[in-house]
This record gives structure tokens, sequence and C-alpha cells, in this order.
């Protein structure tokens, strides 16, 4: 099998994946979340969710009638050598997923309103793409929803709010939320001297594993403290009341202009729905979100 071929079947795998396998720190907050939770009625919803991940991943079917749009991040080495069997693979894979897994065809044309049916359209596939040193490369696939997007939001602040005025930014963004993003989530926060910039860091954010902090000792306490005031809100699973309206959040930072302090809020529902590999400099595959995936 060629090397594209090859790369193109491991996406293909690793989108199938990422619709049908809730990747292991999400499931274990979702249980968690469930054996804490003393509200009733959001007990009843987590307890859904859990039956719901167990049946998708038994039956291999997208656990979520929504199966988002396809986003990848790929980090590639300056000497890895498929870099441009990689490229063209992500769209062709995209395609191939969409009739395999099946995803429910989401990418819509803004100016005609055509939906060509496979998941892909101008610009999309969605990839945003990183050079660092060496001869491998690592993606990793997000399916984002429309309930948790829609409720995404980014402001430039004045500088002098400083942190007091961030957290109010990100707890206003959780309360005017509600229900709507499909709790519980995880929450991206970026921070920086452009939205654009700050949006950017908050989707990304929504990659990094459950329970795993910021290397910064003072971002890493800010992420404890947002957690507990969202929780403290009281939505519960789906907005039924209840301990748990966030798994977690993640905030990353660039530095700022000083005449501006960016922040954006990003939310994974529930479901956050992703799954990576890493692409050796031969054109073997190791998924390592899924590890199940090499046994197979």
């Amino acid at each position: 099998m060629e090397v594209k071929e090859t790369l193109r079947e491991a996406l293909v795998k690793l989108i199938e994946a990422a619709a049908t396998s809730l990747p292991r720190d999400v499931e274990e907050a979702l249980v968690r979340a469930y054996e804490i939770e003393s509200s009733p009625a959001a007990k009843s919803f987590l307890k859904a969710m859990v039956e719901n991940v167990k049946i998708a991943r038994k039956k291999k079917l997208p656990i979520c009638q929504d199966t988002g749009v396809v986003l990848f991040y790929v980090k590639v080495g300056d000497k890895f050598p498929f870099t441009g069997a990689l490229l063209s693979s992500l769209r062709e894979a995209t395609v191939e997923a969409t009739r395999r897994v099946p995803l429910r065809p989401n990418t819509i044309d803004v100016f005609s309103g055509k939906n060509p049916g496979d998941n892909t359209g101008r610009n999309m596939p969605w990839a945003e793409w990183e050079v660092v040193e060496g001869e491998e490369a690592e993606v990793t696939v997000m399916l984002k929803g429309g309930g948790s997007e829609v409720v995404g939001r980014a402001k430039t602040l004045v500088p002098a709010e400083g942190i007091k005025g961030i957290m109010k930014y990100v707890i206003e963004a959780i309360y005017e939320a509600g229900p709507q993003p499909c709790p519980p989530v995880i929450v991206g926060v970026g921070i920086g001297p452009t939205v654009s910039v700050a949006m950017k860091l908050a989707s990304k954010a929504l990659l990094r594993p459950v329970g795993q902090r910021h290397e910064d000792p003072e971002v890493a306490k800010l992420e404890e403290t947002l957690l507990r005031a969202i929780n403290d809100i009281g939505y519960g699973a789906h907005g039924m009341g209840g301990k748990v309206t966030a798994f977690d959040v993640h905030i990353d930072y660039a530095a700022r202009h000083p005449a501006s302090l960016s922040v954006a809020v990003v939310l994974g529902c529930w479901a956050t729905r992703r799954a990576s590999m890493r692409i050796k400099k031969d054109g073997k595959v190791e998924y390592t979100s899924h590890p199940e995936l090499n046994e197979v």
C-alpha cells in the first residue's frame, strides 16, 4: 500500500474514532460527574450520556446525531517526508469518512446555501498547521458540533480590566450560554493581543485532556478558580440543575499589546469528540488517543 493511501485510510479511522468513541479523559470526566451528582434530574441525564457512549463505541455509531464539522490540527516536523501526501489526504479522508461512518453532511456554502453532501467546501475541512523540528507528524481531528459553537464569543477588553475582567467575561459567557452548549462543557479560554489570536488559542485549548493543568502555576490556579465559579452557577447536565456544569477549564495565552487585552471563550459540549495519531518518518501510524486502534 502506498504511503498516501496508508495515510488516507489512517485518517478515515481517526475521524471514525472521534465520531464513535469518546476520548478516555472526557469519558472518565463524564463518569465522575455521574458519581458525584446529587440532582436526580441531572443524574438521570448523565446516566443516559454514559450509556450512550458505551453503545456508540460497541456498535461503531456516532455518539451524537450532529457529527459536527471536521477540524484538523496538524503538527508537522520540518523533516517529515510526507507533508504533501498528508495535505491532500485530509480532504479525501473527510469525504470517505462521511460515507463510511457515516457523518451527517454539515457544510453549507455561505452564499449559495448548497450542501455538497461530503463535509467539504470552501476552506473545509479546516486545518491548522504548525511546523516543528523533527521527522514525524501529529494529527488531531475534532468534530465540532453546532450547539456548543453558537455560544462562542470574543472581545477586546481594556487592559486595566486585567485578570478580574477576564474572569468576569468568561463567567458571563457561560451564564448567558445556559443549557444551549449541552453541558457539562469543556471551556476553552484564549487570551492575547487580538481577538483572532485569542480565538485560535481558545479553540486549541479544547484539545488538552480534561484534568491536565496549564504548565504555568498562575494560569493553572486561574483555571481551577474559574472551574469552581462556573460549577457554582448550578446549570448541571443539560441545564437540569446540578453540581457539574463544566468538566474543566483550559486557558492558553499569548503576550498582549499594551493597548489591548483580547479574550475568547470556546465551548466543547459533553461529547467533546477528538482523536489523535502520530505518523512516523517511515509512514507508519500510531493512534495515541485511541490505542485500541493500534491492535486492529
